[in-house]
């Protein structure tokens, strides 16, 4: 063992150096007196440099490239006409490496439904301290509600690019309020989106928090370490098994906290014997814990790209490839702002060929519905930890779920043909006029061309001990003493924003309650 890891024995073991896991680790080896053992499944760079630029160019998404090696693809179904391929990163800094750099605060109305739920820790006013801890708001400063020294270093982009400002000026003209801070609580509408970016670097998680601690003697970082499952004796964790360069062998633990990831975390918690009974005991792997909320009950962000054509070459965005976002609530009013419209200043064919300039190409608006919605299931297809799980989402399934994508689409619609944004635009592309104005038709194309925002929650839900939840909220797993999860698995559902900077705050939530061994 000590020839893979360097140490015989940690006091705790985090499974996955993501946007949790990466917080979680750091913070748990400020006390000099825990060892921690951190292992990721990819690569581990130890220095800024060692990244490879397109992974700190935030004007490029590298999880939009199908083939890149930092990235992690899994076969889904998003409906069950409708196969499709979910991305995750792989490699120091999780998916916050491979991402799109946004970095919004859940919503009050979040923080409430979680508490709600049996989490009193997760209320709003509870959070907030760690939402100030985790940050350095390079545009507001230290104040009460944004914090000055902390690791994420967050900066709203500049809406000066051409397409911004027509989008800026599209908004305003049908009336939508101006939201210049969406990490702040105030009503819902256009504005620039908070980033992990700064001067064009996308400083993931990785970057943020460990690189500074990588020296700590009580921290090791261990990367290209697979884990295939915790091992269990008499109801206790006590280690996971991993394999590394070939070799398979069990590293012991005190504590093991899986922040592998809302597709990872549930597949190793069903591999150990803890999920669904019926499902371990079809594929005969013996059950530690009955745990039927494992899996059964995860949710997203539905997402279409509706790409318009530019009436001439509008110039390469400067620092991102983010645009301006404008948040509106869905008729129904029941999530305030669950629409999200966010802009691309890069072709997508840009995003997906990893370059920032596509002569003569289409650019688009990514477009998401973001209520929350637990319609997804994720379980095992067999006992070899090598097989993935089949992921399906339940995309569309009711009748509400397809009208907020209408109302979406038609939004957007809507904000091109302003004649602020036909200054600079010939129009949408697809879909046309007769399908905009029929639902039954616009029903069909939204079908055709759904996609995710890659925003999974809730594989693992906190809550009291009972069916519905599988953690509680400090992420302890009900039943098996010295196991937890931190990632977002454990929000009963997604928020009603891109979930990044809650996973980081996940992270900073689970490592202040093991500091302080709260009950």
């Amino acid at each position: 063992m000590k020839g893979i890891t360097g140490r015989d024995r940690a006091d705790v073991i985090v499974v996955g150096a993501g946007a949790a896991g990466s917080a979680l680790a750091a913070r748990l080896s400020e006390d000099a007196g825990r060892t921690v053992l951190l292992l990721e499944a990819g690569p581990v760079p130890r220095r800024l440099e060692e990244f490879p630029p397109e992974l700190l160019d935030a004007r490029l998404v590298p999880g939009a490239q199908p083939d890149h090696l930092a990235v992690q693809r899994y076969a889904a179904h998003l409906t069950p006409e409708r196969p499709y391929t979910v991305v995750r990163g792989r490699y120091l800094g999780g998916s916050t490496t491979v991402n799109g750099g946004y970095f919004v605060r859940a919503r009050r109305e979040d923080f409430d439904r979680w508490s709600a739920a049996g989490n009193p820790a997760w209320a709003y006013d509870r959070a907030l301290p760690f939402l100030r801890t985790m940050e350095t708001d390079l545009d507001y400063g230290a104040t009460d509600l944004h914090g000055g020294s902390g690791p994420v270093r967050v900066r709203r982009g500049s809406l000066a690019h051409p397409a911004a400002a027509a989008f800026s000026a599209a908004a305003k003209q049908l009336g939508h309020p101006l939201e210049a801070d969406k990490n702040d609580q105030t009503s819902p509408g256009f504005g620039p989106a908070p980033c992990n970016v700064v001067d064009g670097l996308r400083l993931n998680a990785g970057l943020s928090y460990l690189l500074t601690a990588l020296n700590r003697p009580n921290l090791t970082v261990v990367g290209d370490c697979l884990v295939r499952r915790v091992v269990i004796q008499k109801g206790r964790a006590v280690g996971v098994v991993v394999e590394r360069h070939g070799r398979q062998v069990v590293l012991r633990a005190g504590e093991v906290v899986l922040s592998a990831g809302a597709l990872v975390t549930p597949q190793l918690l069903q591999l150990s014997g803890v999920g669904p009974r019926a499902d371990l005991e079809r594929l005969g792997v013996p059950v530690v814990r009955d745990a039927p909320a494992v899996g059964t009950r995860f949710s997203d962000h539905p997402q279409l790209v509706l790409e318009w054509a530019p009436r001439q070459e509008l110039g390469e965005p400067v620092d991102s490839w983010l645009g301006g976002c404008l948040h509106l609530s869905s008729s129904d009013l029941m999530h305030q702002g669950d629409l999200e419209i966010l802009q691309s200043l890069v072709p997508m064919a840009g995003l997906v060929g990893g370059t920032v300039t596509v002569p003569g190409a289409p650019l688009a608006f990514l477009v998401s519905v973001q209520s929350p919605a637990p319609t997804g299931r994720l379980f095992l297809r067999s006992a070899d930890p090598a097989t993935p799980p089949r992921i399906e989402y339940g995309y569309l399934a009711g009748s509400h779920d397809r009208r907020r994508l209408r109302e979406a689409v038609r939004a957007t619609a809507e904000l091109i043909a302003t004649p602020s944004f036909t200054d600079i635009s010939q129009g949408l592309l697809q879909p046309g006029p007769d399908v905009l104005d029929n639902d039954r038709a616009l029903d069909e194309w939204i079908s055709r061309n759904i996609g995710t925002s890659h925003h999974t929650c809730g594989t693992a839900p906190m809550g009291p001990d009972h069916a519905d939840a599988a953690v509680d909220q400090y992420g302890r797993v009900h039943g098996v003493h010295a196991l937890r999860v931190a990632d977002t698995s454990v929000l009963p559902a997604a928020p009603l924003r891109g979930p990044a900077a809650t996973a980081v705050l996940i992270g900073e939530v689970v490592a202040h309650a093991m500091r302080h061994e709260l009950p």
